[in-house]
C-alpha cells in the first residue's frame, strides 16, 4: 500500500539541502570573525596579566604582543617583518576575509530564497544580519580603544557570531591606522613605565642628597 502522505519533490529537498548548508557555512564563518574579534579586543584579564608581567624580575614593564604584530607596534620595526609590512599583509588578509564573508552571506541568501520561507522571513533575516552587523562592528571599534568586560563579552558571543563581518570590517578599518589595539597597548605601556620609573626614583633616593650627608 501506497503512503498517503504527500510525497516530497527533489526540489524541495535540495533547497531545504542548500539553506542547510549555507546556514553551516555562514555560521562557521561566524565563529572564525568572533575569535578574530577577540583577539583584537583586549579583556581586563589581559590588562591583569600585562600588569603583571610589568613587575616580573625587577627589569620593568614589558609590551603586551598584538596578534599578527607581536611587539613589532611598540618602536614600529623596520624590514620584511616588521610593522608597516605587517600592517599591509593583515589588510590585505583582511579584505580577503571580507570578500569571502560576504560570498558566504550570499550562498546563505540564496538557500533561503531557495527554500521559499516566506515573503516576511526573508526581509527579516536581511534586517537582522544588518543590525547584528552594525552592533558587531561597533563593538569591534571600541575594543580598540578600551577594555572590554569578560562577562558582557561573553554574552555577546552570539551577537559577534551574526554580525561577523562587522567585526571584519571593524578590523580591517583599524589597519588602515594602526595595528589594531596598538593606541590602547602603547597607552597602558607608558603608563607602566612611568609608575616603574617613579618607584625606582623612591627606591633609590635622590644620590645628591647622600652626597651632602656624607
Amino acid at each position: 500500500m501506497r503512503s498517503l502522505g504527500s510525497p516530497t519533490t527533489p526540489s524541495s529537498s535540495s533547497a531545504g539541502q542548500a539553506a542547510t548548508a549555507a546556514g553551516q557555512a555562514a555560521t562557521a564563518a561566524g565563529q572564525a570573525a568572533t575569535a578574530a574579534g577577540q583577539a583584537a579586543a583586549p579583556t581586563t584579564e589581559a590588562a591583569t596579566a600585562s600588569s603583571r608581567a610589568e613587575s616580573h624580575g625587577g627589569a620593568g614593564p614589558r609590551p603586551e604582543p598584538l596578534r599578527f604584530f607581536g611587539t613589532t607596534w611598540v618602536n614600529h620595526d623596520p624590514g620584511l617583518q616588521g610593522y608597516a609590512a605587517r600592517r599591509i599583509a593583515v589588510s590585505v588578509g583582511s579584505v580577503a576575509a571580507v570578500t569571502g564573508s560576504c560570498l558566504v552571506l550570499r550562498f546563505a541568501y540564496q538557500g533561503i530564497a531557495i527554500a521559499d520561507l516566506g515573503s516576511f522571513v526573508t526581509p527579516l533575516v536581511v534586517v537582522m544580519f544588518a543590525v547584528c552587523t552594525a552592533l558587531a562592528f561597533r563593538h569591534t571599534w571600541e575594543g580598540f580603544t578600551k577594555r572590554h568586560d569578560p562577562d558582557r563579552q561573553a554574552s555577546l558571543r552570539g551577537l559577534l557570531a551574526v554580525g561577523f563581518v562587522g567585526s571584519l570590517l571593524a578590523y580591517l578599518f583599524r589597519t588602515l591606522t594602526e595595528a589594531p589595539g596598538e593606541k590602547l597597548h602603547r597607552a597602558e605601556y607608558d603608563a607602566a613605565r612611568h609608575r616603574h620609573e617613579r618607584r625606582s626614583t623612591r627606591r633609590t633616593g635622590n644620590p645628591s642628597k647622600k652626597r651632602r650627608r656624607g
